[in-house]
């Protein structure tokens, strides 16, 4: 009867043999490198401006069903894809990008490359340029913007000075038309004998 039954252990059960083997090959290469040359530095390269501009804005607004199955990469949050990890908010997701870690996992160290004066210079060439140009542009727009408002001031002023005209005109001719009832009924010789034009 005991030898038909199955074994019912169901503990899991370690190869000993093969562990150990791996903890002395383990104790064996930090001695070799307490005991050796210190392994070489890696060389990296030095920090540089990203050459692409970073997506916060194109999952705003939307909603995302997440099941058990869903990819890390479509889970709420911004996703590293250079790191595998994903992060909550935009600014830790810009503390993230821009730190230690990440830079790393790109191949950068968190030096910058000295910048010489030839290059201090032109770079100030270039922003004084830069702003020469803005400041043609807004030169150039807000002159149209005044042009504008002068135009609708001036536009505003006609058609005012039309009302008035209007105004006058149709006061006159109620005048008038008082003076010739007044005439008609006899009342005409209470006034002035100047005739108003």
């Amino acid at each position: 009867f005991s030898s038909q039954t199955k074994n019912l252990d169901f503990r899991r059960k370690w190869d000993k043999d093969e562990y150990e083997k791996l903890a002395e090959k383990r104790l064996t290469e930090e001695r070799e490198k307490k005991d050796g040359k210190p392994a070489q530095p890696v060389k990296r390269e030095l920090l540089r401006h990203r050459d692409y501009k970073v997506d916060l804005e194109s999952k705003l607004g939307k909603t995302i069903v997440i099941t058990k199955t869903t990819p890390q990469s479509e889970m709420g949050g911004y996703y590293c894809n250079v790191c595998d990890c994903v992060v909550k908010d935009s600014i830790n997701f810009l503390d993230h990008i821009n730190g230690k870690k990440h830079q790393r996992n790109l191949g950068m160290s968190m030096r910058v490359e000295r910048s010489t004066l030839d290059q201090v210079k032109k770079r100030f060439e270039v922003n004084k340029k830069k702003m020469e140009e803005k400041q043609k542009d807004y030169d150039f727009e807000e002159r149209m913007k005044e042009l504008r408002e002068e135009e609708e001031k001036a536009k505003a002023y006609k058609k005012e000075k039309q009302r008035e005209k209007k105004r006058r005109a149709e006061e006159d001719l109620t005048f008038e038309e008082d003076d010739e009832m007044a005439a008609v009924m006899g009342f005409s010789g209470f006034g002035s004998t100047k005739k108003s034009h």
